[in-house]
């Protein structure tokens, strides 16, 4: 796929209608109902119907459920994810006709000019982090527009226009199209080696979040004081009328954390801010929450806006689809559904549902995310599913890429018996609802895991009991 290279920025108005190619995917929706929102007329196309697809529909936005060159209509800019390759009919269509070609990243940064942006990036934890920023705005009045990578459990949506000031984006590393943001706040939850199909190695990856946050029009940065990569980031973005702001744990953060109560359903901490000093209540759990929703408030206070009501609407955070959802209850077994595709991130996500599990078992249905992936983590995914107690391990989900000879999901599976895992690898996705279910006791809590379509598996392993 390669990097995306940042270009010129245009008034949403001057594009004339927009057509998005890939319009049902997740990074791609929520932008292409903000530009409905936003009084623009919208079009799109994807390979297959979804309720994606059909959300929009309901919104007044045009959607065709195929590729076709005559869907792009009278668009005059036409936007595609990273994910779309230059074979596809709409977008040779729209070069032969000298239409504008937009990666996604580049109609995101077009919606936010003329807003104050923030944009939140990091290996790990950048879409619930924006999730809370969104929500912690709504709720001391900032009316912020926002467009998340998945959607707010409160209210269904991923975008919103709103009448403030600000705009938070999730801004995504994988492929450097967050450098293409016009931020004014930049909030970094951690750097962890990553997306090295695209960067190529960890220090290209590293100098990525160094020239984002060096941009010229960057006045604040939000970084972690807790996490390795991001404290090296640090004397690096210093300077150049720039105000870093550093969130954590660690005695010497500037907004510091204490106190925690991570191992319940809703955590807890106290939060220590200068001028502001008190409780910071979640509804959702994990220590990592708790970081997350302390950066929130460290964008919130960036803003100008106020500690204790900041403090207050945390609590009002529900998740964001796919991290930590309830998905049912299966023949006495807690079934939870969850994007973690990292290692660290599947970690975390087990050490926060260990506490939640109690005296049942904690099951973890888990598919490897990209064959490059696979091939550079497989022992750390291991290590990370053997804090789980039974493992089903599924084959890779490809995504973007082709296949590496070799590289399946087995290699996955095998590094978590070595690390002393009891473990189960059903390589067709069809068989893996019937074995989770077979495998589950009352009392369980059952995690289905990955960034691809394991998140089918809980919903058809409910059907299957019962039918």
């Amino acid at each position: 796929m390669g990097l995306v290279e940042a270009v010129p920025l245009e008034p949403i108005t001057e594009l004339g209608g927009v057509h998005f190619i890939a319009i049902g995917g997740a990074g791609m929706s929520g932008i292409a109902a903000a530009y409905a929102d936003a009084g623009v007329t919208v079009s799109g196309s994807d390979r297959a119907d979804s309720a994606a697809l059909r959300q929009l529909q309901q919104r007044g936005i045009e959607v065709h459920v195929g590729h076709d060159s005559a869907n792009l209509g009278d668009a005059g800019t036409v936007v595609l994810s990273s994910a779309i390759r230059e074979g596809n009919v709409e977008l040779a269509a729209a070069r032969r006709r000298g239409l504008r070609v937009w990666h996604r990243s580049a109609a995101l940064g077009a919606l936010m000019l003329g807003r104050r942006g923030v944009a939140i990036t990091g290996t790990h934890g950048k879409t619930t982090t924006t999730g809370m920023t969104a929500e912690l705005l709504t709720g001391v009045g900032a009316d912020p527009s926002y467009v998340i990578g998945s959607p707010l459990a409160s209210t269904g949506r991923s975008s919103r226009i709103g009448a403030g000031e600000a705009f938070v984006v999730e801004a995504d590393e994988s492929d450097g199209s967050f450098l293409q943001y016009p931020a004014e706040v930049v909030a970094v939850t951690n750097i962890e080696a990553d997306h090295l199909d695209n960067w190529g190695t960890a220090e290209n990856y590293f100098a990525g979040f160094v020239r984002l946050c060096t941009q010229p029009r960057v006045g604040t940065v939000v970084l972690c004081a807790d996490d390795v990569g991001t404290q090296a980031l640090r004397p690096l973005v210093e300077g150049g009328g720039r105000r870093v702001v550093t969130v954590g744990e660690s005695p010497g953060a500037d907004i510091r954390l204490t106190d925690l109560v991570a191992d319940r359903p809703a955590a807890r901490a106290t939060l220590h801010a200068g001028d502001d000093q008190g409780p910071l209540q979640l509804s959702v759990p994990g220590r990592y929450n708790l970081q997350n929703a302390a950066v929130a408030y460290a964008v919130g206070r960036a803003l100008g806006l106020p500690g204790p009501q900041l403090r207050a609407a945390a609590e009002s955070f529900r998740g964001t689809h796919r991290r930590f959802s309830y998905v049912g209850e299966l023949r006495g077994a807690r079934l939870y559904d969850d994007y973690a595709h990292h290692p660290t991130e599947v970690r975390a996500l087990l050490g926060a549902a260990r506490p939640i599990a109690g005296a049942g078992r904690l099951v973890v249905c888990f598919q490897p995310h990209l064959f490059s992936r696979t091939r550079d983590f497989a022992a750390e995914f291991g290590a990370a599913l053997a804090l789980a107690d039974e493992v089903l391990v599924l084959d890779v989900y490809p995504a973007r890429e082709d296949p590496i000879p070799g590289v399946t999901g087995e290699l996955v599976a095998r590094a978590a018996r070595a690390s002393g895992a009891t473990v189960s690898y059903v390589a067709d996705l069809a068989d893996a609802s019937r074995v989770l279910a077979e495998m589950l006791r009352p009392g369980d809590l059952a995690l289905t895991v990955g960034a691809g379509d394991v998140t089918t598996v809980g919903p058809a392993a409910l059907r299957q009991v019962v039918e």
